[in-house]
């Protein structure tokens, strides 16, 4: 997945969760910010932040430019939560995510019961759903969603365990929005309804992946599978400042 036009910046503040004041080209200036998530741990006065411009076209819009990614440390991580379904469509369209080698029909936001999935799948004689999640919470190299209390997220994956007890195929699918994580697991301690559910999925026979990103100014596409942990008894490792 391309950006059409990207410019880089400092991040000052974010003052709500919906825009940040940046410096660009030595002056201040409200961006959108493409994330709802907290992103505290990485979002920090001083950081390197990527701003993609906006579409001139867009009369209505009252920002110049969207915050999609920033800098912890050397790591580029994509905050663009618009983002991680198209990267997964693509990776299963180009062939490069390894579960899904033999699709044959291939579909973006698909209504079932009472939730409506990112993806919708056949392959053969089975169909099935994909359900995408963007991680951008990590500490210690360890890969954790949400970042903040998920009803929604809850509720997506029961409705997959439902549609899996009707014979369909279901994946959840947590995009990494970076490199160098060493697992994924679910953030316990954020949200423990939202374990307690992607637990009870994995034991009702719904696929749990976890894949990282390549990750670039301009761009974003899957990169490799990354361990998932669901264990009872992993540690958390939640800096301070992302409590």
């Amino acid at each position: 997945m391309k950006y059409t036009s990207t410019k880089p910046a400092i991040f000052i503040s974010r003052p709500n969760r919906f825009i940040s004041h940046v410096l660009v080209d030595g002056r201040e200036e409200i961006v959108h910010v493409k994330t709802t998530g907290r992103c505290r741990e990485i979002l920090q006065e001083g950081a390197a932040v990527i701003l993609e411009e906006a579409d001139n076209t867009n009369t209505n819009r009252k920002t110049k430019y969207s915050l999609i990614a920033a800098y912890k440390d050397k790591i580029l991580i994509n905050l663009d939560s618009q983002v991680p379904n198209m990267v997964v469509y693509e990776g299963i369209k180009d062939g490069s995510l390894k579960e899904f080698q033999k699709i044959t029909r291939l579909s973006r936001e698909v209504t079932y019961g009472n939730s409506r999935f990112d993806l919708y799948f056949e392959s053969g004689g089975q169909k099935g759903f994909i359900e995408v999640k963007g991680v951008t919470l990590e500490t210690d190299g360890i890969a954790m969603f949400p970042d903040a209390p998920t009803e929604r997220g809850s509720k997506h994956v029961y409705e997959m365990i439902k549609a899996v007890e009707e014979g369909y195929a279901g994946f959840i699918f947590f995009l990494v929005q970076m490199k160098g994580v060493e697992y994924f697991t679910p953030n316990t301690v954020r949200d423990p309804e939202f374990t307690k559910a992607l637990r009870l999925a994995q034991e009702k026979g719904v696929t749990i992946l976890a894949y990282d990103a390549l990750v670039y100014e301009d761009g974003i596409r899957a990169g490799n599978p990354v361990k998932v942990v669901l264990e009872k008894n992993v540690p958390n490792r939640l800096s301070p400042t992302a409590q």
